[in-house]
């Protein structure tokens, strides 16, 4: 049941303005992908640079299907580590690995300065193909993090689904798998991104009940691509509502307006999750600041403020 702070909330989004004066106390993190080109390594950093004084809690780097972008993975969130005061997360998965390779990297990693890995089963690398552990590696993802534990004392965030992942035998079989993988040590759950604020309630009621007291992070994908976030729905199970590709038809042409109804639509879904008592967000970059950068905006965070350092120490 909603608490009565949760309530007044609620009656206050409906009443005042949705992002009057909101207090400033959310707190957020980013991903990133790693560079392929001097030109998208140059977008790359320039997007850390103007997210950074938002004071993210970290930032995390992804890991291409099959271990594909391994050496560029780790570079890039070496680079962050040694560069900024951001505490960086590295992408790890046990797809075409085994366990002694896994554990080398996920060492290195520790070497270098990371802290915080984000360990997933990942995708296979031929894409519609099935997942099929290595002979000599993690079977999935809570053995995954088992491993890890065992590799040194890190931080470790884990995916989950408020929508039924394409893989799974059911919603209950999502939860199930989560619970195993927060058993295993993990530190929190990054939710796969969606579109409707109460998939994500429902699914926090469904861990609650499950007797899962970790943190779960809302993902937040701000969509100005519509071809591009189907492809991705698809892959990891997440629905478009149909109200949403009507609000982008005819703007092919006109990025700037797509720009504007994406930071809307995204915002708008924050606020009701704010209302509801969310207050970390994880926001999927792809490597461009502004729809990111303009959420966080409307949801009270200033750059260089007070809670802004206060978040990132």
């Amino acid at each position: 049941m909603p608490t009565y702070a949760e309530l007044e909330e609620a009656r206050r989004a409906l009443d005042a303005p949705l992002f009057a004066d909101l207090a400033g106390d959310a707190r957020v993190s980013f991903e990133f992908f790693p560079p392929k080109s001097e030109k998208m390594e140059a977008q790359l950093w320039d997007a850390i640079q103007t997210l950074a004084p938002l004071g993210p809690r970290f930032v995390s780097v992804t890991y291409g299907a099959g271990g594909s972008t391994r050496e560029r993975t780790h570079a890039t969130v070496a680079r962050i580590a040694s560069e900024t005061a951001i505490p960086a997360a590295a992408h790890l998965t046990c797809v075409e690995a085994s366990k002694d390779e896994v554990d080398e990297i996920a060492r290195a990693y520790w070497e270098a300065g990371v802290r915080h890995i984000v360990a997933l089963r990942g995708d296979p690398p031929t894409a519609g193909a099935r997942f099929e552990p290595h002979p000599q590696g993690y079977r999935n993802a809570a053995d995954l993090v088992g491993g890890l534990r065992k590799v040194a004392p890190l931080e470790i965030s884990v995916a989950a689904y408020p929508e039924c992942h394409p893989d799974s035998a059911s919603s209950q079989a999502d939860i199930d798998n989560l619970k195993a993988k927060i058993d295993a040590g993990a530190t929190r759950a990054i939710s796969q991104f969606f579109f409707s604020p109460e998939a994500f309630f429902r699914f926090r009621d469904k861990t609650a009940a499950a007797g899962i007291t970790a943190e779960i992070v809302p993902g937040i994908l701000p969509v100005s691509n519509v071809a591009q976030t189907r492809k991705f729905a698809a892959m990891c199970g997440a629905a478009i509502p149909s109200w949403m590709d009507r609000l982008f038809e005819g703007l092919d042409d006109h990025p700037a307006a797509r720009q504007l109804v994406a930071a809307t639509i995204a915002a708008e879904m924050c606020r009701k999750l704010y209302a509801g008592g969310v207050r970390n967000f994880h926001f999927y970059t792809l490597n461009r600041a502004e729809l990111a950068y303009a959420i966080c905006h409307l949801l009270g965070l200033r750059a260089g403020s007070n809670a802004a350092l206060e978040q990132a120490a």
